[in-house]
């Protein structure tokens, strides 16, 4: 059992996962690598957490109360963000048609290893089709200016204002 206070500090500990979550890229400049979150209209910028050590993996019985209670809170973390990076991509199965992943496009690469609050935020530099013409995989950059190839499943595109394509036009 946590006490009053140990909750009260997880919960604002997964407002802050919540809030840092980015909505949409803050411009469309190729060498920014910034998101608009819920936390600039908070605080006027991301927020952010000092990195702490991994605790999943240590038994419960053998964590103090605050080793506990931030080993609650990267459980949560790990679990939400499992659940939500997967909706936030695209799917060939989907109903809606939505447009391809472009070039220059800003995107959430899913990294399981990544700590609360960090997001690796890429842009898409170029686009691999697959014979159909729908892009399976993509060279993206970080903001560290390395590149590589990942496949497009891995990647959550931000929303921009024309992401779904309406009927009779062609999505890809």
């Amino acid at each position: 059992m946590m006490t009053y206070d140990e909750t009260t500090t997880l919960l604002c500990q997964i407002e802050a996962v919540l809030n840092s979550r980015p909505l949409t890229p803050l411009s469309s400049d190729p060498s920014d690598f910034n998101a608009l979150t819920a936390g600039h209209f908070l605080i006027g910028g991301p927020l952010q957490l000092p990195p702490e050590p991994d605790c999943t993996g240590i038994p419960q019985n053998r964590l103090r109360r605050f080793k506990l209670m931030q080993a609650q809170a990267q459980i949560f973390w790990k679990r939400w963000s499992s659940k939500y990076l997967p909706q936030c991509q695209r799917s060939g199965k989907w109903t809606k048609l939505t447009r391809n992943i472009e070039v220059g496009d800003l995107a959430v690469l899913k990294n399981d290893n990544s700590p609360p609050l960090q997001w690796d935020l890429v842009r898409v530099t170029k686009v691999h089709p697959g014979p159909d013409g729908i892009v399976r995989a993509v060279t993206v950059r970080n903001s560290l200016g390395s590149e590589f190839k990942r496949p497009a499943t891995k990647l959550a595109v931000l929303s921009t204002d024309n992401d779904e394509v309406g009927e009779g036009q062609n999505a890809l």
